[in-house]
């Protein structure tokens, strides 16, 4: 009974997905720590881009852990180790970028695609609608007639 249970325990933590963060990057104070870990959600791996670096385990991602933490060790708010972070890889870095003339296109891109494909469709739905077939020839006519007439 003991056996099928380890295995199954085992079996299990196979699963969970390893963390990225190190144990010998962790700060030693947990409030610090939990300050670093909030920044590294909210910046992108410039190596795999679309995953936070404190997910991550490519070796920039780990880096630029080392920074945030560096950083916050050495007394900075969480605003100044991002911003830190921010003017050494731009905005990209961010996975929520702010809302600002450069990155319109970001934010505004995707309405404006649904926005004309409706477009697109409601004139090609109406211009559908507005061409009527062809008038039938005398043949065709006559044609139709033959097979109505037939029981």
């Amino acid at each position: 009974m003991i056996r099928p249970t380890i295995f199954a325990v085992l079996l299990f933590g196979l699963g969970i997905p390893a963390m990225a963060v190190l144990p010998n990057e962790q700060l030693s104070d947990p409030r610090q720590e939990a300050r670093a870990r909030a920044i590294s959600r909210g910046l992108r791996c410039v190596v795999c881009q679309n995953q936070s670096i404190d997910d991550s385990d490519a070796w920039l991602a780990r880096d630029l852990r080392v920074i945030v933490r560096e950083r916050i060790h050495a007394g900075a708010t969480d605003a100044q180790a991002r911003d830190f972070v921010v003017r050494r890889y731009g905005n990209y870095v961010l996975l929520t970028p702010p809302v600002e003339a450069g990155t319109l296109a970001l934010w505004l891109g995707p309405l404006g695609f649904v926005t004309a494909g409706a477009i697109a469709a409601v004139l090609t739905l109406r211009r559908r609608r507005s061409v009527a077939p062809p008038p039938l020839t005398a043949a065709e006519a006559a044609r139709v007639e033959t097979l109505l007439d037939k029981p």
